[in-house]
């Protein structure tokens, strides 16, 4: 008899019952990635949900992935449309998932989103082209190295945080010098490195594996947020996707800032457009 497949949990910010909004955190990345929203998404009557997809079952991947999340969405929302805010490799899955929402989903806001490898020259501009070249070619071996990565969370998560921003640019580099952001981002590594790796593998071996074509089906209005000097998704990723998702209606590209300080500029922004909406 086949076990049933649990309900995903999921972290609640911003109103009690205001308008669904499903956030979908980094990879890596956690729930706890979307609290820079509670404040803003409160004055705009904004409920900011996020599924913690990294503790679903590992078997259920691919396609059946992205329907899973579709149905748990459908379900939080009680027959009512929902916006998606996608960041980084979230956007990848924000994608994916809205496929499967027919019209449920009415607006799509893609912040610091990485686009997919095949789709350009993009690998070697992305700080972490190593660990993505590795899920490539050699999967196995990233598989390795993420559970390395879980060791430093915990034991030693600021070698870990030192590691993975040593190549912050521009705006990035003064919050990692800010210890609440430090502080922040540590906790989520935290949360997404232990206990978690099977499904950020997941994430990631999915992400590496060509869906260009996948775009095509997007036609969710979708708005673009993206630093001018983004060094994780390099800034002509947003360019890509601006051409290739047909339902794309914004792009703004952000002076001075790259990926994290995207994130943090774009969210008050977006949340003031979705209490308009």
């Amino acid at each position: 008899m086949m076990t049933p497949i649990k309900p995903v949990k999921y972290s609640q910010f911003g109103a009690d019952k205001g308008q669904i909004v499903i956030y979908f955190h980094g990879a890596p990345g956690a729930p706890e990635e979307c609290a820079i929203f509670d404040s803003y998404a409160k004055d705009k009557g904004l409920t900011i949900i996020c599924l913690e997809r990294f503790s679903i079952d590992c078997s259920i991947s691919g396609e059946a992935y992205y329907q899973f999340l579709a149905r748990e969405i459908s379900t939080l929302a009680d027959g009512k449309s929902v916006d998606f805010i996608g960041f980084s490799i979230g956007a990848f899955i924000a994608f994916q998932t809205s496929r499967y929402m027919a019209d449920g989903v009415r607006n799509m806001h893609l912040i610091s989103a990485a686009a997919p490898l095949e789709a350009g020259d993009f690998i070697n501009a992305m700080a972490g082209k190593q660990v993505f070249k590795l899920a490539k070619a050699f999967p196995g071996l990233f598989v390795l190295l993420s559970y390395w990565q879980s060791l430093l969370a915990l034991f030693s998560a600021k070698t870990l945080f030192n590691l993975l921003f040593a190549s912050a640019a521009v705006a990035d580099k003064a919050l990692v010098n800010d210890r609440e952001f430090q502080a922040s981002i540590t906790n989520v590594l935290r949360s997404c490195f232990i206990g978690h790796i099977q499904g950020y593998v997941r994430d990631i071996k999915a992400y590496v594996q060509p869906w260009e074509t996948t775009l095509s089906d997007i036609s969710v209005n979708t708005h673009i947020w993206h630093g001018a000097e983004d060094n994780w998704s390099p800034t002509p990723m947003a360019g890509y996707l601006k051409s290739a998702i047909p339902g794309c209606s914004h792009i703004e590209i952000m002076e001075g800032l790259s990926h994290y300080s995207c994130l943090y500029e774009a969210v008050p922004k977006i949340c003031r457009q979705l209490g308009k909406a």
